[in-house]
């Protein structure tokens, strides 16, 4: 089961957002990262396991993810400090409450070498130039535009919110810039398998308070180290 999760997440998760056009930036909140896996779906949807592959915490453009164990979401396995294109392993809950991210010993890294939680790409959606518009729909009473890709194995549906706002990160930018909205949603049928799955981003206006634990540390030790600074230049 984790053998697939891992094939399946990096195709579909997160790739960085760059977009020129002017948008609304959110300043804060979270967004929980969820999967649902129905096996045998051509016999019915009876069959399903969901998964929390990350929550996403972020302050203007400073990302906070933490990654829950997918068997036991109630526990973190990891916690990543995301910042532009760069990541930075902070090790576990208890690990990172302590780290100093702006530490010249920290050991940074590309987000797209990440290989765990989300799944940050580079690239377009395969067969984009393919895709087929179909009619628009409700869920959780917000109302998306939609596409199709389709092959001989395979079809896949996203789903856009359009909205003005955006976060920090993207589904894919291209999309949200062609569509002018947000991509919130992908389901993926493999006909091989008989597979069913859905990726689901559930924002939230609110920060989770372990990750809040660990902006305001970083906070309290940036503040002091400018204080301590300026104490300096004055004295000098």
């Amino acid at each position: 089961m984790l053998k697939f999760l891992k094939f399946i997440i990096p195709c579909i998760l997160l790739v960085a957002c760059y977009n020129n056009k002017p948008k609304i930036k959110s300043q804060k909140g979270s967004i929980d990262v969820i999967t649902n896996i129905y096996f045998e779906a051509s016999k019915g949807l009876d069959s399903i396991k969901s998964y929390q592959v990350s929550k996403l915490n972020y302050q203007r453009n400073e990302i906070i993810e933490l990654v829950p164990d997918l068997e036991y979401p109630q526990f973190i396995n990891k916690v990543y400090f995301i910042k532009d294109t760069l990541c930075l392993d902070m090790g576990t809950i208890d690990q990172a409450k302590s780290t100093i991210v702006n530490d010249n010993k920290n050991k940074w890294f590309s987000v797209y070498k990440k290989n765990n939680g989300t799944v940050f790409f580079k690239g377009i959606v395969p067969l984009y130039s393919r895709r087929k518009d179909i009619s628009d729909t409700v869920l959780f009473q917000k109302k998306y535009k939609r596409f199709e890709i389709s092959d001989r194995n395979s079809f896949t549906r996203y789903y856009i919110y359009e909205t003005d706002t955006v976060f920090p990160y993207s589904l894919n930018s291209q999309i949200d810039k062609d569509y002018n909205g947000r991509l919130e949603r992908i389901d993926s049928y493999n006909k091989r398998e008989d597979i069913f799955v859905t990726v689901q981003l559930l924002p939230n206006k609110e920060i989770d308070s372990k990750a809040q634990d660990i902006f305001e540390f970083n906070q309290f030790v940036n503040k002091r180290s400018i204080d301590y600074e300026k104490n300096n230049t004055a004295n000098k």
